[in-house]
């Protein structure tokens, strides 16, 4: 059974936002990353690159697969998780302490399109 974190946004295409303050810190779900098995590469914006709700951001590529980052807000990168570019399967350890990339978010009423908890749990199944 996948862990999910009550307290975090999630989006259709298995990403979390972490919110604190104006930022919000960017990530696969621990199903997304069951989903794609052991994770051998990330593929990250620049930082100040900007990033639009709904669109690619980025890749996490595994063994089986790659599948594109979709944003789930828009915002300006502020920082990469850089300890990902040489240990991408901290992804696997632990996909919500392992960020991928935190942004400051432009328009915080795009959290209202997303999901609690409780959806996204109804949403996998589980």
């Amino acid at each position: 059974m996948s862990k999910i974190i009550e307290g975090l946004y999630y989006s259709e295409s298995h990403e979390y936002v972490k919110v604190e303050g104006d930022f919000g810190f960017i990530g696969i779900t621990d199903y997304a990353q069951h989903e794609l098995g052991n994770v051998v590469y990330v593929d990250m914006p620049e930082v100040d690159d900007e990033v639009t709700a709904g669109e690619d951001f980025g890749a996490v590529e595994s063994v089986k697969a790659a599948s594109d980052l979709m944003s789930p807000v828009s915002g300006t990168v502020v920082e990469v998780n850089e300890a990902l570019e040489d240990e991408p399967g901290l992804i696997n350890k632990d996909a919500f302490e392992n960020w991928i990339i935190k942004v400051e978010l432009s328009d915080k009423s795009e959290l209202d399109n997303l999901m609690d908890a409780a959806a996204y749990k109804a949403m996998i199944g589980e």
